[in-house]
């Protein structure tokens, strides 16, 4: 017997929670994104007001005031996104103790031993989104499928506020004539690639034979082979100790070009003191701390290392990455961007075995005295309280880090 899994997308979410606390600026084009002042910065998510005048996600600030004269953005709020992101899921988790994030706005849910009680998937669907919109305010769109690649096929048929429906008996006449790249994990390059084979729609990529696909694309052509016929039965994950997000990070293009190492360490303080506050705000630690740089010929980065602890105290972030940037730099240009991330996140609940060298007892007034410099910044302000690093250089230093972060959703696999 098929199971029944559910797909729940919040539409727009950033937007839509954020036309909750500015009800006077609904049906006007409003974005998310970074300070359009600001040397930087991408949009989030646009209402569908300014996606109907062809603002997208991801695209630069001034290019959607091209295609957009009249968009209104607004500096992103992830403490607030988070907090609907919890409400929500609160909601799914009445429904079944399967439920699967990937990313802050999107769940599977597995309500098979739902069904003799509540009814088929499509009207346990409808509960939901009813209570979504009632209880939060926003919407939802809900695929209902056997299988959690169908499901998430359906969340993205139709939107906003929709429920679609995407049975074994209707994926032939629903969805084989949609595009190969509406299909999870196909991309653009690999949209590419299968066109180049005579593949353009889901349906052609279903009844391509799998080993041609496997000799083109790997193992990863035999992954896409079943996903098209439906093949996937991978579970519903029950969460646990794994956070709703991937990762936390933020970064900043400075306010001048970083020249010595001296510079490069406050700005690596000050991004790391963020992201140390949000993934303890959240009950969150990371097990990967990542860096990214940029030099002024825009020239970039990326380098990561596991730590040996779950952690969320910002001396430990700071002092990794600062020790992996000292690692791979050479200083053969001036730096014009940094960021810091904290990845493969886990909850504050989340068990490690603590090796017999740790200092615990130092870790834990660490977390203490962390503790204590959120408080006194929630109730004073960021820089109430600053390290004395951060005197060595005002201007670097005036950079208030906690107001734009990114998050990262969970990949499939």
């Amino acid at each position: 017997m098929d199971r029944t899994i559910l797909h729940c997308d919040a539409n727009c979410f950033y937007a839509s929670v954020e036309l909750l606390h500015h009800p006077e600026l609904r049906g006007k084009p409003v974005a998310v994104g970074g300070d359009p002042e600001a040397r930087h910065g991408i949009v989030l998510t646009a209402d569908y007001t300014a996606k109907r005048c062809g603002v997208k996600t991801g695209m630069a600030l001034w290019q959607a005031r091209q295609v957009c004269p009249e968009i209104i953005f607004l500096s992103p709020r992830m403490d607030l996104y988070l907090r609907f992101s919890r409400m929500a899921n609160e909601i799914y988790n009445e429904y079944s103790d399967l439920v699967e994030s990937f990313g802050i706005d999107e769940n599977w849910i597995d309500v098979s031993a739902m069904t003799s009680i509540k009814g088929d998937g499509y009207k346990i669907a409808t509960e939901i989104s009813n209570r979504i919109k009632s209880e939060l305010g926003i919407t939802v769109s809900i695929g209902v499928s056997f299988d959690k690649i169908y499901a998430k096929l359906g969340s993205d048929y139709k939107k906003p506020d929709a429920i679609t429906t995407m049975y074994r008996d209707e994926i032939q006449q629903k969805a084989w004539c949609l595009p190969a790249a509406d299909l999870l994990y196909v991309g653009r390059s690999t949209d590419a690639k299968l066109r180049k084979i005579g593949i353009r729609t889901i349906g052609d990529l279903a009844r391509k034979d799998e080993q041609i696909l496997i000799s083109q694309f790997g193992k990863m052509g035999s992954v896409l082979w079943n996903f098209a016929n439906g093949y996937d039965d991978s579970p519903v994950k029950k969460e646990n100790t794994h956070a709703p997000i991937k990762s936390v990070g933020n970064s900043t293009t400075t306010p001048r070009d970083l020249q010595t190492d001296e510079d490069v360490k406050i700005i690596i303080y000050m991004l790391a003191e963020s992201v140390s506050s949000r993934l303890r705000k959240h009950g969150f630690r990371c097990r990967v701390v990542e860096i990214s740089v940029r030099d002024n010929e825009l020239f970039s980065f990326t380098r990561q290392h596991k730590i040996d602890h779950a952690t969320n105290i910002t001396k430990e972030i700071a002092e990794e990455a600062y020790r992996i940037f000292k690692e791979s730099y050479d200083w053969k240009k001036p730096i014009r961007s940094v960021g810091v991330r904290g990845a493969d996140l886990v909850t504050d609940y989340f068990w490690e075995q603590i090796d017999l060298f740790s200092n615990m007892e130092f870790r834990e007034k660490q977390m203490k005295a962390d503790a204590a410099v959120d408080e006194l910044r929630k109730r004073f302000g960021y820089f109430s309280v600053q390290r004395g690093l951060m005197y060595f250089d005002k201007m670097l230093s005036q950079l208030d880090c906690e107001a734009t972060h990114t998050v990262h959703p969970h990949g499939y696999f």
